[in-house]
């Protein structure tokens, strides 16, 4: 099948670039010695997973609907990296029955006694990770705590959990534009979760798993000295968010919305697509960075970006391209039926507005070479 038989709007996802987004990832934190545990809340495929990532390799989920799913389609070693409450504990230990090493992750004392008295009632040293907030994004302990990060490692290893690690998120590192500030961003994650991994071992408490992880982080993190895993998700596919950071380059972005060319508006320099915020999502996260994106970047049907046309707004099921404001270029002179594509803010937002993935390869530009399914929920 061909592009231009698609019906429209349609999500088209190219392996190549995928393949290249991970073959750059693994490059890089290879000198390193860490593992690298991708996180598949991106993807949201079994197809992606066992074909292009590889289904042996330890992966991070975002819900217990995606554990569930990769393990499955053979995945062995998960974590599960959303702070778990005690009645996702049955179904985290199901997933242990079945073969699949889930981990969870927690913050307070309250949530390791839970998982602590599920173990042992159990017969199940469930593992367990203690979030640490290195920027103040969202959850965790911070380092200096360092009498609450021991409090949580004794409930959890004196109660009948295990004590994982210690893990964290640098999600402030995307909202600092530039490879010298994310190197930054990156110290101070590490610094501040190998010190927390210190507190628990000066205590007398194991910490065998250090994790850390973000895009820009991972792609820019100059010294991994005591950690020993990184995660990381949007890498695979990037996004509009990810090249406004100097992460990637808008040709890395493996992501896209196919669209129909519906009508026009000329007097306003107007053209009209099949593709609005349903299709994009609502996701406007280039509107913080210097170079706002819009609803999207346009292209062509072969993936090559029209200069300065961005997604200026859009409705349900409308979309309105126009040049971007200032830029002095063109509107675009496209007939109705023509397709474009729309590179995305967010790739996880885009993507999960969608039900399947139609396979193309910059390789053979026009040609639809398969499909992948993908899914929602949790």
């Amino acid at each position: 099948m061909s592009i231009a038989e698609s019906a429209t709007p349609a999500l088209l996802l190219d392996v190549s670039k995928v393949a290249h987004n991970l073959a750059r990832l693994r490059a890089r934190l290879a000198p390193f010695g860490v593992t690298l545990r991708p996180h598949m809340k991106t993807a949201k495929s079994a197809d992606v997973f066992v074909h292009l990532v590889g289904a042996g390799t330890p992966i991070t989920v975002s819900t217990l609907k995606e554990a569930e799913v990769y393990a499955a389609a053979g995945a062995k070693d998960v974590t599960y990296a959303v702070g778990i409450t005690p009645d996702k504990l049955d179904r985290v230990g199901a997933l242990r029955m079945a073969g699949c090493a889930v981990s969870v992750i927690l913050d307070s004392v309250a949530a390791a006694e839970a998982v602590a008295a599920w173990s042992r009632e159990r017969g199940d040293r469930l593992p367990a990770f203690i979030e640490i907030d290195v920027d103040g994004e969202r959850a965790g302990l911070q380092p200096e705590r360092a009498a609450e990060i021991v409090a949580v490692g004794r409930a959890l290893e004196d109660g009948g959990a295990e004590l994982r690690g210690v893990l964290t998120h640098s999600g402030g590192s995307y909202a600092v534009p530039g490879e010298a500030a994310i190197a930054a961003m990156a110290e101070t994650e590490r610094a501040a979760v190998v010190a927390a991994a210190g507190t628990l071992r000066a205590a007398g408490l194991p910490c065998p798993v250090v994790s850390v992880g973000s895009t820009p982080t991972a792609l820019f993190a100059r010294d991994l000295t005591g950690v020993t895993e990184v995660r990381a998700g949007v890498f695979m596919f990037q996004d509009l968010v990810m090249a406004g950071l100097g992460v990637c380059a808008v040709e890395d972005i493996a992501l896209s919305v196919l669209a129909s060319v519906i009508g026009h508006q000329r007097d306003k320099g107007w053209t009209l697509i099949d593709a609005g915020w349903m299709a994009m999502s609502r996701d406007r996260g280039t509107a913080a960075l210097p170079v706002d994106q819009g609803y999207g970047l346009v292209c062509d049907a072969a993936g090559t970006p029209f200069p300065d046309h961005i997604v200026i707004k859009a409705s349900q099921e409308h979309g309105v391209i126009a040049p971007r404001p200032g830029s002095g270029a063109a509107p675009l002179d496209l007939p109705v039926g023509a397709r474009v594509r729309v590179l995305p803010n967010h790739a996880c937002a885009t993507a999960a507005q969608f039900g399947e993935y139609l396979l193309v390869d910059a390789e053979t530009p026009g040609e639809v070479t398969g499909t992948a399914s993908r899914f929602n929920g949790w």
